[in-house]
């Protein structure tokens, strides 16, 4: 067994990275617990790992006392004397178990440690190697269907890509190599699991910045991407301490050899590079690209804009579906409502009118409440000192200067009940026929 065993160990911290120490100290305390489950629960069983021979030894661990009571676990101060001349009653001696009752547990238990020990340190070293990956990008082949989730290849281990971290309109075949981003890494009962995606927004970043030097080395930043997997993705980006760097041009490329790159790894998908500007207006004018805009009402209380477009721009601001104009408010972090110019003229006007409409309906209902009388309503019961200090629009002019107005005499009836009317002062009557011209 021991070459046996030397031989297995030696392979198992070379090749799967196991540290023979970690390895040792499992290997004794299965066999301490094996042997306790044959001896009896109350028998200790020490073992020690002889690294000249590469051989574990078991020994029982008993008393010494004057009268033993219990022969599994004390023996007499004579019997520990032949083991142990300096033993003292009191101590603990060691006694080994013959190797030919050891020899068979020890072998059946160290096979079984060796191998729940070799699967755990593979678990542990695909979780460590995996987890430092988080977010990056890997390189892995398709391997199977598993009814909506896909089986990715990673070399020694596997992936899951389940079905909502799949682009729609892709299709995977056995067999072909492509990259994906590690979402997430995770402890199981199976061992760790493994998470990949194509639809993550991250995977576009990753790809500039492993196509883009500019990126890597830091003097081009991407401020923010917002993508609908499979159709349109939208990337901000600025250039970072030198002004002479072109950021847009960077991403671009040569002829677009760089963003041409890209599309084709995400199978055609359309890719607009956004130049990030720290004036709302100009970043959201850029996001809306390639709609020209009019105007932009920004409403910072509710982190809202109105963008205003030429007539034959509104369509294209919107996109299909509206695709663009959702991407440009994920990009700037701002709800956007686009109107035409003749929408928004309408809609002020009709702002206006109903404006105008509340002021004239609360005109009327201001005055009652403020309940103004006529002038000479309250002036009559004035004295002469208070109508002289009264204000001139509270009282009329008559009232002050202690003037009454004559009321209408009444007028005389004719036998027919009709008033009868005396003549006007100003005209006086005449020949028949000259009464209107004497005025």
């Amino acid at each position: 067994m021991s070459n046996e065993l030397a031989l297995v160990m030696s392979q198992l911290e070379h090749t799967k990275r196991i540290d023979k120490k970690k390895l040792v100290e499992a290997i004794q305390a299965a066999l301490s617990s094996a042997a306790k489950k044959i001896y009896g629960a109350g028998q200790e069983v020490d073992v020690e790992f002889d690294e000249l021979n590469y051989e574990f030894k078991a020994f029982y661990l008993k008393e010494v006392v004057e009268e033993v009571s219990d022969n599994n676990t004390q023996l007499t101060l004579a019997e520990a004397r032949k083991l142990d001349k300096e033993a003292e009653v009191g101590g603990v001696i060691k006694v080994r178990i013959p190797a030919e009752q050891f020899g068979r547990i020890a072998a059946q238990t160290a096979k079984q440690v060796i191998v729940q020990r070799v699967q755990d340190a593979e678990r542990q070293s695909v979780y460590d190697q995996f987890k430092e990956k988080e977010g990056d990008l890997i390189t892995g082949s398709v391997l199977r269907y598993e009814g909506r989730n896909v089986i990715i290849s990673l070399g020694d281990t596997e992936a899951l890509m389940p079905a909502k971290e799949q682009v729609p309109r892709e299709r995977y075949s056995t067999g072909e190599r492509m990259k994906f981003l590690v979402l997430e890494v995770r402890k199981t009962l199976k061992g760790p699991a493994i998470i990949v995606s194509r639809a993550h927004p991250n995977l576009v970043r990753k790809l500039f910045e492993l196509e883009v030097p500019e990126i890597y080395e830091g003097s081009v930043k991407i401020e923010s991407v917002a993508r609908e997997p499979g159709a349109r993705t939208k990337i901000s980006v600025r250039a970072m301490g030198d002004d002479r760097i072109d950021a847009v041009g960077a991403c671009v490329g040569v002829k677009g050899i760089r963003v041409q790159n890209i599309v084709d790894e995400i199978r055609g998908e359309k890719v607009d590079i956004v130049r990030w500007d720290d004036d709302p207006h100009n970043y959201l004018s850029n996001s809306l690209s390639p709609a020209k805009i009019a105007r932009i009402i920004f409403h910072p209380e509710i982190q809202s804009a109105e963008v205003i477009v030429p007539n034959d721009q509104l369509s294209l601001a919107i996109g299909k579906k509206g695709q663009n104009a959702r991407l440009a408010a994920r990009l700037t972090g701002i709800k956007i409502d686009i109107k035409n110019e003749e929408q928004h003229t309408q809609e002020e006007r009709a702002r206006m009118d109903a404006h105008f409409q509340e002021i004239s309906q609360e005109t009327p209902e201001g005055l009652a409440e403020a309940k103004i009388e006529a002038p000479s309503a309250g002036a009559a019961g004035l004295t002469d000192e208070e109508k002289k200090a009264a204000p001139p629009d509270e009282i009329d002019e008559g009232a002050v200067k202690g003037e009454t107005i004559p009321e209408a005499p009444e007028l005389k009836k004719d036998a027919e009940g009709m008033p009868d009317i005396p003549p006007s002062p100003v005209v006086s009557e005449g020949p028949e026929g000259e009464g209107s011209d004497n005025v």
